[in-house]
């Protein structure tokens, strides 16, 4: 392959693993709202949607793939290659989260556990897997440091989330339990159902943010072959 075809090559894997960001980026948002809101049609459309993303995933995995095989790239290029092939893993299974969020918005009660503020920290979450992307885009490896900064705040957002969730459950059932000793079995389940289904927002708001430092850590290993944020 001529070298500017070889560059073509690489350039079109660059933007195009953007690309698949930008997609992925529009999937979570869609299942936030989904979740947010107990929108029940808007959580199918995001999950029917996924097969999308699986596409994306499956072409860039490819062309990573003969990249390797048929040019055998060296130093910056092997690292572009290699770092964009991890990178879009990563992104996938942003995309299988937002399902799981979007899912969790079909429930007959509709939406999210109050306790969990889930705009706010899914934001958050969303924010820092755009600047990654944007982070890779660019080049820029003090970005990819922001990012890996950011985690330790999502995550004492997410753990104080998770604690008063358990404590608005402790505090019902305490309320319930006094004012009559034996209280219906259907309304404790119903309550369960909706503080798992929170926890369960939670740890996946979490791993989005944990996958967004898993792009800024490729990204900045790709820039400057340094692996500082990879673990």
């Amino acid at each position: 392959m001529p070298r500017e075809n070889y560059q073509r090559r690489l350039d079109d894997l660059r933007r195009d693993v953007v690309s698949m960001g930008d997609l992925v980026l529009d999937r979570y948002d869609a299942a936030l709202d989904a979740a947010e809101t107990g929108d029940a049609d808007l959580a199918r459309e995001v999950i029917r949607g996924d097969h999308e993303v699986n596409d994306r995933y499956l072409e860039l995995e490819d062309d990573c793939t003969e990249l390797l095989a048929l040019q055998q790239p060296v130093a910056g290029d092997l690292r572009l290659i290699t770092a964009s092939f991890k990178i879009i893993t990563d992104l996938e299974r942003v995309a299988d989260l937002a399902t799981n969020l979007a899912g969790y918005g079909t429930s007959e009660t509709g939406g999210v556990h109050p306790a969990v503020d889930l705009r706010e920290i899914g934001t958050a979450a969303g924010e820092m897997v755009a600047d990654a992307v944007a982070a890779y885009e660019s080049a820029d490896p003090e970005a990819c440091r922001a990012v890996a900064e950011r985690d330790e705040t999502l995550d004492e957002r997410c753990r104080i989330a998770s604690e008063s969730v358990v404590r608005e459950l402790l505090a019902a059932e305490t309320a319930r339990r006094t004012t009559d000793p034996s209280p219906d079995s259907g309304a404790l389940e119903v309550e369960l159902d909706d503080v798992s289904r929170a926890l369960l927002t939670v740890r996946d708001l979490e791993r989005v943010g944990d996958h967004a430092v898993n792009v800024a850590a490729r990204t900045l290993y790709m820039i400057e072959n340094d692996d500082e944020l990879i673990y």
